[in-house]
């Protein structure tokens, strides 16, 4: 018995610790909505890196025998264009991964200007408290209630013939300014994580030994905020793909001849009667993206929750 007891203990101490990172991807992996999202999310990353390189025609390529003709726009499938053309005869498909492109490079700019301006203000706030955490609070409120839409607007007319203005086709500009118009939810969940965390007895002791605040923020406070924050930057991006959509409904985005899906959709219910699928196939484009970031969000929140541990 003696033997057994001892062997059972080494296999014990070999076995290596549980971490949060190792629990949370088996939870993830057991959600297979989140799953599918993901699997979706990188075909989407895929094809708006790689996509309009393998198409057989550009974003802005005509297809001149249309126009020679006199037909209208190619129906899905006809003429080699799998989802038809416009009514320029441009490949709908081309245009489409295009707007791929410009919906991942949104999900990016945007959320690296929320983390940028969200948490260390977020982070201020939670951990000096009192007047600074009132002030940068009063400006996180005022931030919230401006009209997010006049807000983008208005940058857009400052900076419009400037070379901010201009960079990326006109899309560097929109993509920041929705940035700046949605990183209060990122500030007050930081500031919330701090709030909670710096009355834990590891803060106590590394200021107890002369720890500045500095370090105690950024190399325990945060990495221990930061499950959360990939949560609300990975739920964050489906809002700033259809706030840029939103905007190129409205005109106000890529320079022409680029398209974003919401300028697609712009220009497809114009043609929505007679040609459907100008109309159709942007706005599965759109919905399917939404859905997948957003079963990839839900997941990865109830993955990187400690309190669902012991319910899966």
């Amino acid at each position: 018995m003696a033997v057994q007891s001892t062997t059972l203990d080494r296999k014990v101490a070999e076995r290596p610790p549980a971490s949060l990172w190792r629990d949370a991807l088996e939870r993830l992996l057991k959600n297979r909505l989140a799953i599918l999202g993901g699997i979706f999310v990188i075909l989407l990353v895929l094809l708006a890196v790689v996509g309009p390189f393998i198409t057989p025609y550009g974003y802005s390529q005509t297809d001149t025998q249309l126009i020679r003709d006199l037909r209208g726009p190619a129906n899905p499938g006809q003429g080699g264009h799998l989802f038809g053309t416009d009514i320029l005869g441009r490949d709908l498909l081309s245009r489409i991964m295009d707007g791929a492109r410009i919906s991942m490079t949104v999900a990016l700019v945007v959320q690296v200007t929320v983390i940028l301006i969200g948490v260390p203000i977020g982070a201020l706030a939670g951990w000096f408290g009192g007047r600074v955490d009132n002030l940068l609070m009063r400006i996180t409120d005022i931030t919230y209630a401006f009209p997010d839409l006049l807000f983008i607007i208005l940058l857009t007319v400052v900076f419009k013939d400037t070379w901010f203005g201009d960079a990326m086709d006109g899309l560097l500009l929109v993509f920041v300014a929705i940035g700046i118009v949605s990183w209060v939810g990122v500030a007050r969940l930081v500031r919330g994580q701090m709030l909670s965390l710096k009355e834990t007895e590891y803060v106590e002791a590394a200021r107890a030994i002369g720890v500045p605040d500095r370090k105690i923020v950024t190399r325990h406070l945060l990495p221990n905020a930061i499950g959360p924050i990939i949560v609300a930057v990975t739920l964050g991006i489906p809002g700033a793909i259809l706030a840029e959509a939103l905007l190129a409904f409205i005109g106000i985005g890529a320079n022409p001849p680029r398209a974003s899906w919401g300028s697609l959709i712009t220009d497809g219910q114009t043609w929505m009667s007679s040609e459907p699928h100008l109309l159709l196939f942007p706005a599965i484009a759109i919905a399917l993206a939404l859905l997948s970031f957003t079963f990839l969000g839900d997941g990865l929140r109830d993955a990187l929750d400690p309190k669902l541990k012991g319910k899966q």
